[in-house]
């Protein structure tokens, strides 16, 4: 493949930053545009990355910042809302057994060694850029940037997040559907005998769960209906969310202490979008959020992100020919994997929302991740 082919990549988030760096290892022209000054750096409060997401990590090679950084742990464990382990078990090594089965961390610190690694690989980076789309023929795409410059590139990458402008410039009209949940977030301190993730069903919120994000933090959850946001006075948000953590037991009473600042807790409503037939229009291919995204029940929104990335780099420096074949080979991959996902992310919430108390949820769990550990 010739290195003089230009690639640009729209959205500077966890899929534009891992497909930036790998198109950049192959040797291509990479531009990245993101509309935010700031890079989206210090936005969230933590992740949950599954094994098949530590894979990617690990091909950028980010993999020993991102275990440095983080908190590594093989089990999960299901909880009464008095803090009762009901359940615990060894969790699946999605990404092989050279690998923790999950890695908490600091979703802020994840962007932050995301960048690095994008700056390091020579990528030219605009920030506070926005680009449309002007047209494009077989060989390529014309784009005007928000500052009035023009360019022409062999392949435009849109991987702009939920709310992609790039979706609906090139015509398709999917848009993220709630899902009827609602999840309250707060990074917090981390009590000495967390060492995994545990998750309580039942109680004044639907699922209250929290993850270890490194030696000294974690960030914590509970989820309930969803609610107009125009409702909630932001600065009643700490006490929203304390509101209802204060119900449960165990490990949270020492979380719950710590929920006092309404800046520091985020509230977001779960939404679910898979994009059906194609995820491209000419040489305009959409990766990540853009094409695909699901309650994070499964915690496996960025995992699915990242493997766009991998696969999509893959079939482009294989091939000469970035064609309609190419891109639809591309979906035919991602959507057998995703859809699955997908699927069982909104169930788990769905069964929650009904009240169906004798819901497998470990073995539904079980059965998707056992999926996600063959290569994607």
């Amino acid at each position: 493949m010739s290195s003089t082919r230009t690639v640009l990549v729209i959205g500077g988030g966890a899929a534009g930053n891992a497909v930036t760096v790998l198109l950049r290892r192959a040797g291509l022209s990479v531009d990245l545009v993101e509309a935010r000054d700031d890079w989206n750096a210090t936005a969230g409060s933590g992740i949950t990355l599954q094994g098949n997401a530590l894979r990617v990590l690990r091909e950028l090679g980010v993999w020993e910042q991102v275990e440095a950084s983080g908190f590594g742990f093989d089990s999960v464990g299901i909880t009464a809302p008095d803090g009762t382990v009901l359940h615990a078990r060894d969790d699946l090594r999605t990404g092989g057994d050279d690998l923790p089965a999950t890695v908490g961390m600091q979703r802020p610190r994840l962007q932050r060694i995301l960048i690095e690694a994008v700056r390091a690989s020579g990528a030219s980076v605009r920030l506070g850029t926005t680009a449309e789309i002007l047209g494009q023929d077989r060989d390529g795409v014309g784009v005007r940037f928000s500052d009035g410059s023009e360019h022409r590139y062999d392949l435009v990458i849109a991987a702009d997040g939920l709310g992609s402008a790039t979706r609906a410039a090139i015509g398709i009209t999917d848009r993220p559907e709630p899902t009827g949940m609602a999840i309250w977030r707060i990074a917090a301190p981390r009590p000495a005998g967390v060492t995994r993730t545990d998750l309580a069903y039942g109680g004044p919120a639907y699922i209250a769960g929290y993850c270890p994000t490194s030696e000294t933090t974690l960030y914590a959850y509970v989820v309930e209906a969803n609610r107009d946001r125009a409702s909630i006075p932001p600065a009643s948000y700490a006490g929203e969310m304390r509101r209802l953590a204060s119900a449960y037991g165990g490990h949270w009473p020492e979380i719950t202490a710590h929920i006092t600042d309404p800046a520091q807790v985020n509230y977001t409503w779960f939404d679910r979008m898979l994009v059906e037939g194609s995820w491209h229009r000419g040489r305009v291919v959409l990766v990540g959020d853009a094409a695909h995204c699901c309650p994070p029940t499964l915690a496996q929104g960025a995992a699915m992100s990242l493997e766009d990335a991998w696969v999509l780099v893959r079939m482009l420096t294989d091939s000469d020919s970035w064609d309609d074949e190419l891109f639809q080979t591309y979906y035919e991959r991602r959507i057998a994997r995703v859809r699955p996902v997908v699927e069982a992310s909104v169930r788990i919430g769905q069964w929650q929302l009904d009240g169906v108390r004798d819901a497998d949820v470990p073995g539904l769990m079980a059965r998707t991740m056992t999926m996600l550990r063959e290569l994607p």
